[in-house]
């Protein structure tokens, strides 16, 4: 039995896989998927991916193209999360900071660089007209128990993390959210090694179709609002409005979609260059 590793964060988002993991689906397939929690999220992910220490990961869009972009030896095989993911802007819940535009020149918490949140604060600052070399700073703390920290003691002024992430934080007082700021395009992709591409080509269609199988049923699931409430210790009806927000893919990223990305990304100095589609997507011959 093959061992395949994979990474992802620990949210809602992924419990489609957790579902198939428990139900052995991808064992009675002769695949033994070994699913890792990255609570650095995709900075974290696209390290590993590097390093060899996963074959896949489910990551957002931006961040994998751009280290796709600088060298990491990966294809995105197709979209996981269709519609947008709407970032939280949070500050301390007792900050001063009211508004947008008084976070303009103060300095953001990170996961680490090449991260959606710090992809993200470029994308926030362009939608608010700021200059993006005089009034972006950057805090790195990691996580969001860094965010925590790093925000209730000062270090950082703001933080931009999924919205219904970081709700019961909102709830218990300890972050504020001011604004939102949705991704311009499909969230989350599924992410492979070249190397796993290339040597397990059956295996990696056997994980898609397993895990597509059940996106694509995953909100006709009985009580899967009451199960992620649970799970993720969130209110019933903020998963309720989660889910009403959420679309799952089981398609490949388009080229048009690929290519809005790049001129962003390049636009905002966050990537060097555009490459071809080629040389970021997967697409079986």
């Amino acid at each position: 039995m093959r061992t395949v590793k994979i990474g992802g964060v620990p949210e809602h988002f992924n419990l489609a896989w957790y579902l198939t993991l428990k139900n052995g689906e991808y064992k009675s397939e002769g695949i033994n998927l070994r699913w890792h929690d990255y609570y650095g999220g995709t900075g974290a992910m696209c390290k590993a991916l590097r390093n060899g220490d996963i074959d896949m990961a489910v990551i957002l869009t931006e961040g994998i193209i751009k280290d796709i972009i600088e060298g990491n030896p990966s294809k995105i095989v197709q979209t996981f999360v269709q519609s947008p993911l709407i970032w939280g802007i949070h500050v301390a819940h007792h900050s001063n900071y009211n508004e947008i535009n008084d976070l303009k020149g103060t300095k953001a918490a990170i996961s680490r660089y090449g991260s959606g949140s710090h992809l993200m604060a470029y994308i926030n600052a362009e939608n608010n007209h700021w200059n993006l070399d005089k009034d972006l700073h950057f805090e790195v703390i990691k996580n969001l128990n860094g965010a925590v920290e790093g925000l209730t003691n000062g270090i950082a002024d703001y933080f931009m993390w999924e919205k219904f992430t970081t709700k019961p934080y909102v709830d218990d007082e300890i972050f504020r959210r001011i604004d939102e700021c949705p991704t311009p395009w499909p969230c989350f992709v599924i992410a492979v090694s070249d190397n796993f591409i290339a040597e397990s080509k059956n295996d990696l269609d056997t994980i898609l179709r397993i895990i597509n199988n059940t996106t694509a049923e995953f909100k006709n699931i009985p009580s899967i609002d009451k199960t992620i409430a649970n799970r993720y210790e969130q209110k019933l009806e903020d998963v309720q409005e989660w889910l009403s927000l959420t679309e799952w893919s089981q398609s490949v990223l388009d080229r048009n979609t690929v290519a809005k990305i790049q001129k962003e990304l390049f636009t905002l100095n966050i990537i060097t260059k555009i490459t071809d589609y080629k040389n970021l997507v997967y697409t079986p011959s």
